[in-house]
């Protein structure tokens, strides 16, 4: 985690200046300091939840610890982005950068500090984005760690509202009743049955990819090289082949969530390539080229062509293959699809539900998935890894507009419920 974040001085300090006009923002564009990479913020939320871009100041510890508590003890999962000033001067600059961060990092709420000029809460599955913004901005009282830190209990109080707003009378107050004495209860009921289910889907995927990574090692053995008798290029391929095998074993006994499955499957479609390089040159055989792995079964290997094929009832679609599941598609048989058992009944990988899209992202990449899975479960897959549906909420700014016009954060500066200093937040 960096430990960089505006001092109070700085936290508190005046937005006037920055907001005198939003006309300043394109003569200025020129000296605007560029935001980090999304892939960096990601990888700290990963971390503790918090990303603080390393150009802020450091700020005391105690804020900093308060930001990683509050995102470690909200019932939904909560993001904190902090930026310098100026780092994005745009609702099209927004997106552009948190867009594949809330693809990477999945579902939540995440509260993002643009220095003194804006604060905007984003999420790919909450709706009503703005309202939370607006009883965090209240309830912050002024200071930007506080503001951040409102944002769960933002969240607590619109999806309350939302529950509210479909009863009336009598029926309001009793279910109202009902919802304070159970609430403890249900969240803590829903914690278990979320880590119940993913503890589930763990060793489901431990399983599969156990499968995969002994059977690599059996391929390889079946090599029985004798590094002493083959040429350098050879023992080069044979012994990257090992390594990936060795690796993804390594990977394999390390795994703790789902997603992690991904380095596994990856080191697997590296050995794959290597194994297939290596018998082609013991068989004085032209080494393949590097493509994707049979989409049939990744355990097959490398694939050698494309063809067409269309899942029971879906469209026709390129598909990559190995040269047995490629002669099976062509006469009309049926290809090897690797198998997975999902509660107890054995079907395609592909269609096994969105647990397993770390299993195949590893092996085929996004955009190879992008391409042969649409259209099937692997749809439903590809939501949570490549991010379909993530919209900005209720509250959304219509793209291209910029943060001093008419499609500002919030109405115009940070404003709109509370002030930072005597500034408007």
């Amino acid at each position: 985690m960096l430990r960089r974040l505006v001092t109070p001085t700085v936290l508190t300090a005046g937005l006037t200046a920055a907001m005198v006009s939003a006309a300043v923002v394109p003569a200025a564009a020129d000296a605007q300091p560029q935001p980090p990479e999304s892939q960096a913020i990601a990888e700290e939320l990963g971390n503790d939840n918090v990303f603080i871009d390393p150009s802020i100041d450091v700020i005391p510890e105690a804020e900093q610890d308060a930001l990683e508590a509050s995102a470690a003890e909200a019932d939904v999962p909560v993001y904190y982005v902090l930026l310098p000033s100026d780092s994005v001067a745009s609702q099209t600059g927004m997106d552009s950068l948190m867009n594949p961060v809330m693809e990477e990092v999945g579902d939540g709420i995440y509260g993002v500090v643009v220095g003194d000029q804006a604060f905007r809460v984003v999420s790919p599955n909450v709706e009503d984005t703005e309202a939370i913004r607006e009883i965090a901005l209240r309830e912050g009282g002024g200071n930007q760690v506080d503001t951040l830190v409102a944002i769960p209990d933002a969240a607590n109080q619109v999806e309350e509202a939302e529950q509210a707003g479909a009863t009336s009378g009598f029926v309001l107050l009793g279910l109202l009743l009902v919802i304070v004495a159970a609430g403890g209860w249900f969240v803590h009921r829903s914690r278990k049955r979320r880590e119940a289910e993913k503890a589930k889907q763990l060793e489901e995927i431990r399983q599969m990819a156990t499968e995969d990574v002994v059977r690599l090692g059996e391929d390889v053995a079946r090599l029985e090289i004798d590094l002493s008798k083959v040429d350098d290029a050879t023992r080069d391929d044979y012994s990257q082949a090992m390594d990936a095998y060795d690796r993804a074993k390594t990977q394999l006994d390390t795994i703790r969530e789902p997603e992690q499955v991904r380095l596994v499957t990856s080191s697997l479609e590296d050995g794959r390539y290597h194994m297939a390089a290596t018998r082609a040159r013991l068989h004085g055989e032209p080494v393949p080229e590097r493509r994707g792995p049979c989409f049939f079964n990744p355990q097959h290997g490398p694939s050698v062509e494309d063809v067409t094929w269309a899942p029971p009832g879906g469209v026709p679609r390129e598909v990559t293959a190995c040269a047995d599941c490629a002669r099976a598609v062509r006469v009309g048989g049926q290809p090897d699809v690797r198998l997975v058992e999902v509660n107890g009944e054995r079907r395609p990988y592909y269609d096994a539900g969105p647990a397993y899209s770390p299993y195949a992202g590893g092996y085929f990449g996004t955009d190879m998935m992008m391409g042969m899975f649409t259209g099937m479960m692997m749809g439903s897959m590809m939501g949570s890894m490549m991010g379909m549906g993530m919209g900005m909420g209720a509250g959304e700014v219509g793209a291209g507009e910029d943060f001093g016009g008419g499609g500002d954060f919030g109405g115009g500066d940070f404003g709109g419920g509370g002030d930072f200093g005597g500034f408007d937040f």
